[in-house]
């Protein structure tokens, strides 16, 4: 009887909890410190974050938003930034070829809030808005550090020129 009730639960549970990390979200660990001082403040400890895949391409991502991305020089790898400019958007770089940037469309600029110690847009460009995979939401770990995550873009990262509304911004 016992038995039967857990193959029952597992019939019904599994594609539950498959169908929520595919489509609402999950937790992952923030490695690195490129997102200093928002995530991992202290370089010994790691952050864990709740990561909404929930709406991600409906227009949901917005500058300030903190993003995972699947890295565009290791598409094996995840990478958490900073989301600086939206498609359209005109923005100041660092170090990258040009001195200013047009962010193309279908296109976003992402950064990690501790310059000079990220991979981000500044090494490998703009970004196509397909490599997203979730947005940062809340640190879920450890609790002294539980909290949701501001949408906040330093002002001296501000885009030069914000373009008009679009699909995604």
């Amino acid at each position: 009887m016992a038995f039967r009730r857990f193959c029952k639960s597992l019939l019904y549970g599994l594609p539950l909890g498959i169908t929520f990390l595919d489509c609402v979200g999950y937790v992952a660990r923030v490695d690195g410190t490129s997102m200093q001082p928002a995530l991992n403040p202290v370089a010994e400890e790691r952050d864990y974050v709740f990561l909404l895949r929930w709406g991600l391409h409906q227009s949901a991502v917005e500058r300030g938003d903190i993003i995972s991305l699947i890295s565009p020089k290791d598409p094996a790898q995840k990478i958490i930034k900073r989301v600086v400019g939206m498609q359209g958007d005109v923005v100041s770089t660092l170090g990258y070829k040009h001195e200013i940037v047009r962010v193309p469309d279908g296109h976003c600029w992402v950064e990690g809030d501790h310059t000079g110690h990220s991979l981000d847009s500044n090494t490998f460009g703009p970004i196509a808005l397909g490599l997203m995979s979730a947005r940062a939401v809340a640190i879920v770990w450890p609790p002294e550090r539980w909290r949701l995550l501001k949408n906040e873009l330093p002002r001296r990262r501000r885009p030069i020129q914000v373009a008009k509304a679009s699909y995604y911004n």
